[in-house]
């Protein structure tokens, strides 16, 4: 309105502009949202990873570091969507190197979150299974974005179905995980209540199968060329692919419906929820389930630092001991 009103000439020809500002102001947002989203499900994840492998994050430092790296880069890279734009060569090149740095502090991640099940004592609850579905779906999504951001690659499979498959992983497939892990590891806190296992750990196995069966054969439509946004497909080589996403996402569907089935039936059928059900560290877990109404009945003491798991085996050892020395006086 602005524009037309005063003929500034920002994205209109008429009055001198240029449309594809417009393109560079939505990507310039549009681009870092997608981290806005994504790293908070990587701090989810970095939770359940050290309370199932009972480990402290592996180079914790480094993980808050990258953290920084991701969201000071994500405001750089914006340029990569817009390799078939007409943008100069020199700034395509640019984009693509700074896409390349983004990876690097995804990928310390990744590798942290690794090292800290090795040797870990890993135990696969519902929340775990979806912490490790995020590794695979976060994996995948990671590389093919590398590959996106290598104009040599991007030109060709631009505004296929490879991209769309591409941003699945990313945006559904990694921060839906987090959340869907985050919420059967706080539920019983939230709550009070425990849900059941077994439908749980089924209903995680089929999100995770039922989303790569969705989205990974739109990486294969897209290098066979099949474009986005089109509601008729002449070729009928894409069909085969088609209709194992179209079955995967009935799949996932259902994966997705089990949890409003049991997490409901918990609220009013599940058994009561004890203060620390996965023995995990962190001050939530000293509290009731559901917390009270000030969540702490008395001051707090912190004996050990935030993912210290050998501090609190050792004071778990000390309290039993310490019980046991009293019984026999």
């Amino acid at each position: 309105g602005a524009e037309r009103m005063f003929q500034l000439g920002i994205f209109d020809p008429a009055y001198g502009g240029d449309p594809i500002l417009f393109q560079h102001l939505f990507w310039f947002y549009s681009h870092p949202a997608v981290y806005i989203m994504v790293l908070p499900a990587m701090g989810i994840q970095s939770e359940l990873m050290a309370a199932f492998a009972r480990k402290r994050i592996f180079g914790y430092r480094y993980v808050v570091y990258s953290s920084l790296g991701i969201a000071v880069l994500g405001f750089l890279v914006w340029g990569h969507h817009m390799y078939t734009s007409g943008q100069s060569a020199y700034a395509a090149a640019v984009f693509s190197i700074l896409t390349m740095l983004v990876a690097v502090p995804s990928a310390v991640k990744t590798f942290n979150w690794t090292a800290t099940l090795y040797r870990g004592s890993i135990s696969f609850q519902t929340p775990m299974l979806y912490a490790l579905a995020f590794m695979g779906l976060f994996l995948v999504g990671g590389l093919t974005g590398v590959m996106l951001g290598t104009l040599g690659i991007d030109v060709h499979v631009h505004d296929t179905y490879f991209v769309v498959a591409h941003f699945h992983y990313v945006m559904v497939g990694v921060t839906v995980s987090a959340f869907m892990g985050g919420l059967h590891y706080w539920w019983p806190k939230m709550t009070g209540r425990l849900y059941p296992s077994f439908p749980s750990k089924i209903s995680a196995i089929l999100v995770f199968l039922g989303f790569n069966l969705t989205f990974f054969p739109q990486f294969l439509l897209g290098f066979m060329g099949m474009p986005r946004r089109y509601h008729a497909y002449p070729v009928e080589d894409w069909q085969v692919l088609n209709v194992l996403s179209s079955a995967g996402a009935t799949v996932l569907g259902v994966g997705f419906l089990l949890p409003a089935v049991y997490l409901t039936w918990s609220l009013f059928r599940g058994k009561r929820a004890p203060a620390n059900p996965w023995g995990a560290v962190g001050l939530e877990w000293d509290i009731p389930s559901p917390p009270t109404k000030h969540n702490f009945e008395e001051d707090v003491v912190v004996t050990h630092e935030a993912y210290d798991y050998d501090a609190r085996r050792d004071a778990i050892a000390a309290a039993a001991a310490a019980k046991q020395e009293a019984d026999l006086v």
